[in-house]
């Protein structure tokens, strides 16, 4: 969203800081392109606003399809100065103290006197931006609408021409004359609203001509100059509001919405005069978001319905705007009040609330079906305790923590078939069961029995999403007539159930295909087929595992993304992370190295996509949390819904611990019927449930494969899941996540190692277990990035960052260990490269490369992942080391534990060690003592946030394991 931010008039005298770290990835669209109303399609004015940008690291190569420059040109262009390289977490550590003056002084200090600091806010900036003439959009409009431009976003005209009204565009202090026009709108803008007397003087003559009452329709600015005109005060917040998932609570259905915002001014509702009320509130701070009239059609709302960049979330509110002119036109009465109530309210169904639930596991590890469930099984019986009720666990596999003692008031070790369920309904007598935290086990498990109608013999209820809702996700045909249903597409696809079918189907979609088994896990028994031959074997083989195939048209090569989405049972929806696959279509997202947040996607594309998930969470009523994938075209806006898991899942855990938002105990909340918005964030401890987190720092999964042990298995990946386990990695720069998830994976490598695999054209179309390194040595043998993209399809931004690494190498090597200097090994260590990787760059040896970097006083800092992008203060103890820092986010009190956990899962070290650690942490806190858990698996439960007192996701290597006892001092180590 930084083309629409930057050219927001509102960010007009600022120095904006954008608090996550990796910024310009998908350049600037083109400047000269106009929509059919003359406006500037891609951007909110017709200039850049903002004074100064300041960034953690900027993309240099703009590498998205509708790019025409790098952010960095564009800025230049416009005479705007960037500044990148900076501690932006730290930044905002300072600036949530009270938004503070500042400017940019070039050159090295000293600078010699310089002239004091004024303040912005004392001139009057709403005339600074205002148009100076009156214009006229879309002139044979249904309705007049006057619009007074105070420093107005271009999506406000559009959102209002959309709609069929005629915009008057004037300027902020035009003197309004209610009988030229239907409507009056007022924009949002920059500055303090005490400045602008005039408008306010204007709107209270308006306000107070009762016998041609208008509509009228205030935004940010707007909604502070209705509010002062209708006898308000406003004040300066400390710190405002700025971003685009802000949570609002609509006064009149208390449902909770995300929100796009930027103000630094709010409305005192102590002051608010009797016949207006506060229309929503700012769940966050409890700041007032918008005022109405209890009978006047007059409302205002301190965020950006329009959005652009931000959720589209209310965009609704113009609708309502638009019809209450109508009605006023034709005389017809309309009390908005009502209307936006109406229209925002939403019945749900809620079931008793159950005395005892029944929880269904995952039964033995298999691939695909991991730890992962292990993890969201102990969140679910964590939450159902809070909530007193009794929980009855049935899951045979003995390595795992949900089956300790401590957490289930019962467990019984027996398979998750229909025939043994039944026995212990028949036993325990539930009232509800959960059937999302068993993976793909226990969803067929109830699925079966809610076919042989059990559920209905012994009364119990399936809490959270319906067993209907299950069942039309997983059919094939259904799914796709369902999604059909909503204006959203499927790849073409065909279900059908014998080989014969098979061929005709693929004859009809075109050839090449995917074919894969319906109700299956991890892909089981899915591949591609170019001709009939291939889907001839692959039907064979799908068809043993299900009884039903689906025929897909293939999209490799296209970008495959996901969302996991969270709604509960009063419609709150939120997306809580978006994830993206470095690896095109054509791999299981199982075997696929995947980051988070996604990297290369537009704002538009980033809430075309959240809209969708949005729409088919509703459509299909699921409560609780879902994971939605799609296949997007590299080069346009074209994509297709490959999948919605109306469960939790592997994806699940990722996202849970990539952001800190704890999905799985969130949906058990849900499944109970709890509002979203009434649930704490369990980070901060303070904040609501309902939020999209922010993330200030990149995530990095890597699969693991152990294919070396078995002969004869292919090495290649692709739909079918073979990989064992998985690993996480965070830091301030890609580069940097990449290289430390690499290690994470094998300790053998150093990390993106251009010397372990030779160069081999067919390995890099055709993907193995060991491709990475295969491109490593390609970049280093001087493939180009054009080159490497036309063979792996793999997005040239990702391809660039990988680029990064190995020409690092090269600088590397033009050193020895006695001449390395300060900044080449601080730059080494920003992008990942560890100690031990240096030392054979520079001929040297780990130690002496360790040695060196504390002599330089380079050591990483810690930081918090703390979902708020350090905005609002959190007791987090989520933390992760990074060399892209000037500071740490907390102290180091000392007299800590340290555990290290057992790491990535392998075969022949699994579950079962991470059941020793958590056993061990909880027996260090039953002693008193406070813990550190060190450990990089996010599908554990000793990752988990309430495990240990410090958790650092972290690689378990000589080298951060000594930085971390350095910092933190411990008083003693385990090694579980």
């Amino acid at each position: 969203g930084y083309p629409e931010s930057l050219t927001d008039p509102s960010y007009h005298a600022q120095l904006l800081v954008l608090t996550y770290p990796l910024v310009g990835n998908y350049g600037v669209p083109d400047e000269t392109e106009r929509d059919e109303h003359g406006l500037p399609r891609w951007f909110e004015s017709e200039r850049i606003w903002a004074s100064a940008l300041i960034v953690g690291e900027v993309s240099t190569r703009a590498c998205h399809w509708r790019a025409k420059r790098s952010l960095g040109a564009w800025l230049s262009a416009h005479g705007i100065p960037g500044l990148c390289d900076v501690d932006t977490r730290a930044l905002t550590y300072r600036l949530r103290e009270g938004v503070t003056l500042g400017r940019i002084v070039q050159g090295v200090p000293p600078f010699g006197p310089l002239p004091p600091l004024a303040d912005p806010n004392s001139r009057n900036l709403v005339a600074e931006v205002s148009t100076k003439e009156t214009k006229i959009f879309n002139p044979n409009g249904e309705i007049t609408v006057v619009a007074i431009d105070c420093g107005l976003k271009f999506n406000q005209i559009r959102c209002l021409i959309k709609r069929n009204a005629k915009v008057i565009l004037v300027p902020w202090n035009h003197k309004l004359d209610s009988s030229q026009y239907d409507g009056l709108f007022i924009s949002n803008g920059p500055g303090d609203p005490e400045v602008c007397k005039n408008v306010v003087d204007n709107l209270k003559s308006v306000l107070e001509n009762r016998s041609n009452l208008k509509p009228i329709f205030g935004i940010c600015l707007g909604h502070q100059l209705l509010s002062t005109a209708a006898g308000c005060k406003t004040y300066k917040t400390k710190y405002g509001n700025r971003g685009h998932n802000l949570p609002c609570t609509h006064s009149g259905t208390g449902r909770c919405f995300m929100t796009s915002q930027n103000h630094g001014f709010a409305v005192d509702t102590d002051t608010l005069p009797e016949d207006w009320e506060v229309l929503f509130t700012n769940e966050n701070d409890k700041t007032n978001e918008g005022i109405i009239h209890r009978s006047d059609p007059f409302f205002s709302v301190q965020f950006h319905p329009e959005h652009t960049a931000g959720p589209t979330d209310l965009e609704c509110l113009f609708d309502i705007f638009v019809e209450a002119v109508k009605s006023y036109k034709n005389k017809v009465p309309y009390i908005i009040r009502d209307m936006i109530t109406e229209k925002l309210k939403y019945v749900p169904t809620i079931q008793e609330r159950p005395k005892k639930v029944l929880i269904l596991g995952s039964g033995g590890l298999s691939i695909g079906q991991a730890g992962e469930f292990d993890y969201s099984g102990s969140q679910g019986v964590k939450a159902m305790q809070e909530e007193k009720i009794q929980t009855v666990l049935i899951n045979p596999n003995i390595a795992t923590v949900q089956t300790s003692k401590g957490l289930a008031d019962k467990v019984y070790f027996l398979p998750i078939t229909p025939e043994y369920v039944e026995q212990v309904i028949k036993a325990e007598r539930p009232t509800g069961i959960l059937l999302t935290f068993g993976g793909q086990t226990a969803l067929n498990c109830g699925v079966e029995l809610q076919k042989s109608k059990i559920f209905e013999k012994y009364n119990v209820n399936v809490l959270g999403t319906p067993i209907q809702s299950i069942v039309d996700t997983e059919d094939r045909k259904i799914f796709a007539e369902k999604i059909n249903a909503i204006g959203e597409k499927v790849a073409p696809s065909a279900a059908v159930t014998s080989v014969d079918e098979a061929l005709a189907a693929a004859i009809q979609i075109g050839y090449p295909v995917m074919a894969r088994s319906a109700f299956s896990l991890g892909g089981l028994g899915s591949g591609f087929a170019n001709n009939e031959e291939e889907l001839k074997a692959l039907a064979h083989q799908a068809l043993s595992h299900s009884d039903q195939l689906i025929i897909d048209k293939s999209l490799k090569g296209w970008k495959e993304v996901e969302y996991e989405v969270v709604r509960d049972a009063y419609d709150n929806c939120i997306t809580v992370c978006n994830m993206e696959n470095v690896d095109p279509l054509g791999i299981h997202t199982g075997e696929s190295i995947v980051v988070a947040p996604s990297q290369t996607l537009s704002n538009r594309e980033y809430y075309m996509l959240r809209n969708t998930a949005i729409k088919v969470i509703r459509h299909f009523g699921i409560v609780g949390e879902c994971n939605i994938q799609y296949a997007l075209n590299p080069y346009s806006e074209e994509f297709f819904i490959i999948e919605v898991n109306a469960r939790l899942s592997r994806s699940s855990a990722l996202a849970s611990k990539a952001t800190g938002y704890p999905l799985a105990y969130v949906a058990a909340k849900l499944a109970l019927g709890i509002p979203l918005p009434v649930i704490k964030n369990s980070v901060t401890g303070v904040t609501t449930a309902c939020f999209e987190p922010s993330l200030d720092y990149c995530v990095v999964k890597i699969p693991r494969w152990d294919l070396a042990k078995f002969n004869r298995v292919s090495t290649k990946i692709g739909s079918s899941m073979k990989s064992v386990g998985e690993v996480m990695s965070i830091g301030r720069s890609f580069e940097e996540a990449f290289q430390k998830a690499l290690r994470m994976v094998d300790e053998n490598v150093n990390g993106f190692d251009p010397n372990i695999k030779k160069v081999n054209d067919n390995e890099l179309q055709e993907p193995t277990d060991k491709r990475m390194f295969v491109l490593a040595a390609a970049l280093r043998q001087g493939y180009t990035v054009e080159k490497l993209y036309e063979l792996t399809q793999i997005d040239r931004w990702f391809l660039e960052k990988f680029k990064n690494i190995i020409d690092y190498y090269k600088t590397l090597d033009a050193y020895d260990s006695g001449s390395v200097t300060f900044d080449i090994l601080k730059r080494a260590k920003k992008i990942g490269f560890s100690d031990k990787q240096i030392a054979a760059a520079i001929k040297s040896t780990e130690l002496a490369v360790r040695k060196l970097r504390e002599e330089y006083k380079i050591t990483p800092f810690v930081k918090q992942i703390d979902t708020v992008a350090a905005e609002w203060p959190a007791t987090t103890n989520y933390l992760y080391l990074t060399y892209n820092g000037s500071t740490h986010d907390l102290d180091f009190p000392g007299e800590y534990v340290m555990v290290l956990g057992s790491g990535v899962y392998r075969i022949g070290s699994s579950v079962e060690f991470d059941w020793c650690a958590v056993g061990c942490l909880r027996e260090l806190r039953n002693q008193g003592k406070s813990t550190i858990m060190v450990n990089y698996n996010p599908e554990t439960v000793s990752t988990d946030y309430d495990m240990s007192d410090r958790l650092y996701f972290e690689e378990i290597s000589f080298e951060v394991v000594m930085d971390i006892y350095n910092i933190e001092r411990p008083s003693g180590a385990i090694l579980s």
